[in-house]
């Protein structure tokens, strides 16, 4: 059991946030009346509201566990350091994207009114009226706590259709009203149905398995993560956008999906029956039957590199019907394989590179060496001192022909030199291609 498993998961005001604590972790403070105006005369923007005017109080929640408080803002910090004064990101700032790693998201609260009577006013609120708001919005709050998604190991958080709506349900509650007295007021807090517009994609999955992929039983949390945030230029995103375009569908415009994340590690579960669904690298290099099971399947005398296709199932199948064997499923296996045997034959690819450039750099220095053998046996060979064909062949280490062949060469050219030069032939230098193994 992890520690998130064990935590509360009940809608509660934090201590230090109650009266009976004595509001102990509460320190707000308004600006003066003096500091907040509205003059809708003024020339610049800057002059219309007064220096307090920008004053924030807020209720935070956090979404894994329930807690509710409240607090405010320095109204003498600049506007731009709003987000730094608060304990999460405002619910509007995230739309229906990502919920924050930390689960806790800030609703603003309104504090300006306006009636034709007392114009435009301010309202801030004591921390008795923030604690009882905190109370009246709990009812939504662990309708949210119960119904959004939580995903893999670690509980990450994902908007449900539900959690949405219960989060539009606080957003009511927190938008007061006066009477005509001037009292505050709180709207009653609402527990609204989900709208027909906000779709669950595991819905969306069970109205159409045909759309399904069924590689998604083995996938690993990666890959389904990145099918999941397919995000298109235009048109839907995330898994029925991506299932859609891939079988070139097209979904009626006028609804949001949520719950893509967990559309998809469900229908995994499912597929995984009672097996748990377990990365297959990790399976195979971190644990003791990953690592003896791939000991034991190694190819003898080979490596991945040299294994064809067939081979390579073969190998999947045995580690698939191992982890069976300890209650897993293991995913992203043919992936992790088809990895390993490209990494070990890119890793060959190089051998043959480097062998290629040893091999260019001796050819290199063998040539220049025959070229300069060549050089010394035409030297020889003009120094006409009655050695054989034979004695020299065998300085060279060369075949006899070769040598026989080349004096012939020299004589002709001898020959064929102008009589009246009267001058001692001169050899021929070799540049290489002459003659020679």
């Amino acid at each position: 059991m992890t520690a998130a498993d064990s935590a509360p998961r009940t809608a509660r005001v934090l201590t230090g946030y109650r009266p009976e604590d004595g509001f102990m972790a509460v320190e707000l403070d308004p600006p003066p009346g003096e500091y907040v105006w509205h003059d809708e005369h003024a020339e610049q923007q800057e002059q219309r509201y007064g220096p307090g005017a920008g004053y924030h109080q807020w209720l935070a929640v956090d979404a894994r566990d329930g807690a509710v408080w409240f607090g405010d803002i320095d109204w003498r910090a600049p506007s731009e350091d709003l987000g730094s004064q608060l304990p999460g990101l405002p619910r509007r700032a995230l739309g229906d994207g990502a919920v924050p790693a930390s689960g806790i998201m800030v609703q603003l609260l309104g504090h300006l009114a306006h009636d034709e009577q007392r114009g435009c006013s301010w309202r801030f609120f004591t921390a008795e009226e923030l604690h009882a708001l905190a109370l009246r919005i709990l009812p939504a709050v662990q309708r949210l706590v119960d119904s959004i998604h939580r995903i893999g190991p670690g509980d990450e958080l994902e908007w449900s259709a539900e959690a949405a709506t219960a989060w539009d349900d606080i957003e009511q509650a927190a938008t007061h009203t006066f009477d005509p007295s001037g009292d505050l007021r709180w709207p009653r807090l609402r527990t609204t149905p989900i709208p027909a517009w906000r779709v669950e994609v595991g819905a969306f999955l069970a109205m159409n398995p045909g759309l399904c992929d069924p590689s998604w039983g083995l996938a690993t949390d990666a890959e389904l993560n990145a099918y999941a945030d397919y995000s298109p230029e235009s048109g839907y995103g995330g898994v029925p956008g991506r299932m859609c375009r891939a079988a070139d569908r097209q979904i009626e415009d006028g609804f949001t999906f949520y719950g893509h994340r967990a559309a998809l590690y469900a229908y995994r579960a499912q597929a995984c029956g009672d097996r748990v669904p377990t990365d297959a690298r990790v399976w195979l290099e971190t644990t003791e039957a990953g690592r003896g099971t791939w000991e034991a399947a190694k190819p003898p005398g080979a490596t991945l590199a040299d294994v064809p296709d067939c081979v390579l199932a073969a190998l999947a199948e045995g580690f698939q019907n191992s982890a069976h064997e300890e209650g897993l499923v293991l995913t992203g296996l043919d992936a992790h394989l088809r990895r390993l045997r490209a990494e070990e034959r890119s890793a060959v690819d190089q051998q043959l590179v480097r062998e290629a450039e040893e091999v260019e750099r001796l050819e290199n220095m063998l040539k220049d060496f025959r070229a300069a053998r060549n050089r010394t046996v035409t030297r020889i060979l003009a120094w006409s001192d009655g050695r054989s064909d034979g004695e020299i062949a065998r300085l060279a280490s060369m075949p006899d022909d070769y040598v026989s062949d080349w004096r012939a060469r020299l004589t002709d050219e001898q020959t064929a030199a102008t009589p009246a030069t009267r001058r001692a032939p001169r050899p021929s230098v070799d540049r290489g291609d002459g003659p020679g193994p």
